[in-house]
């Protein structure tokens, strides 16, 4: 089994359970606009590639809807007001950052949620344990493309010779394998065991702590 010295983290369903509270913020903007809302289970096939694409899925007629714009702006302020309202570290997360970090690991999240909620999430959940906490910003292209990873990599200081992805994701693996980094995926989070392996998954685990494994 390969050991790592730097962990590179998705956020959305890998760290963190926000489902309840971006559905929420999704349905919020579809009443606010009047459109059909959506089941919590219908926005966990939503998320994955950004809020912007979340609310791409859940509008009617995606990005071609008239106001499209104004109800994915309304997401974006309710959501910044309300995304610590449920979500939490999945169990057993926090003890597994904990001993990676006092091991002396490399700790960084990359997230194609838009900046400043990644920055809030992480200041407040893993300010403690999380070195470089990176989120979707125009200048630079989103997962599955490298270049957030390259980034989080370049303020660790640290190569990608020794670093693992983790994420919940077939987007999660492709970014993993468009950086060339070995990919550990979640079955916590919001993506089944067969739609893992469906979409490439070579290595899956259970539970937070079983990271530690690879340590």
């Amino acid at each position: 089994m390969n050991h790592f010295e730097t962990f590179v983290f998705d956020l959305d369903g890998t760290l963190l359970n926000t489902l309840n509270d971006l559905a929420a913020s999704t349905n919020y903007a579809l009443r606010w606009a009047g459109m059909p809302e959506h089941t919590v289970d219908e926005v966990r096939r939503f998320v994955g590639n950004g809020v912007k694409k979340l609310m791409e899925r859940a509008i009617p007629g995606g990005l071609e809807n008239p106001r499209f714009d104004e109800t994915y702006a309304t997401f974006r302020q309710h959501y910044l007001v309300h995304s610590l309202d449920t979500t939490q570290p999945y169990p057993g997360m926090m003890d597994t950052l904990r001993t990676l970090h006092d091991q002396g690991k490399h700790l960084a999240v990359v997230s194609n949620k838009f900046y400043a909620a990644t920055q809030e999430l992480c200041q407040h959940f893993f300010a403690d344990y999380i070195q470089v906490a990176i989120g979707e910003r125009e200048n630079i292209r989103k997962k599955p493309a490298p270049d957030t990873v390259v980034e989080a990599l370049r303020q660790l200081g640290v190569d990608r010779a020794s670093a693992v992805y983790i994420g919940d994701s077939d987007v999660d693996i492709d970014t993993a394998k468009n950086c060339g980094m070995p990919c550990i995926s979640v079955l916590w989070g919001f993506r089944d065991r067969q739609f893992l392996l469906d979409h490439g998954a070579t290595c899956l685990i259970e539970k937070p702590q079983d990271l530690l494994a690879f340590s």
